[in-house]
């Protein structure tokens, strides 16, 4: 597989924490940082579908009333919560 280097600026707690994990894990730097930088993109691509999928609901009016669900929220908690707005 090809690689290619970054350089970054990290606060000295957070290079400390990694540096921590790494031997506690009896991993490399590297190895810790590059799971990290994975888990973050897989992260960040799964909200960015979340948000393109939300869009689209909206887009073809499938959404639901602010005051439903503020009133639904409201009555959560009460002798008589409402149920889920849909």
């Amino acid at each position: 597989m090809n690689t290619k280097v970054f350089t970054a600026h990290v606060p000295l707690p957070l290079a400390e924490k990694v540096d921590q994990i790494a031997a506690r894990m009896e991993r490399s730097r590297g190895w810790i940082v590059k799971q990290a930088l994975v888990a973050w993109i897989d992260q960040e691509e799964e909200r960015r579908r979340l948000t393109l999928e939300a869009m689209a609901e909206v887009d073809i009016g499938r959404i639901i009333d602010h005051q439903a669900v503020q009133a639904w929220a409201d009555s959560l908690g009460t002798d008589k919560p409402l149920p889920v707005p849909l």
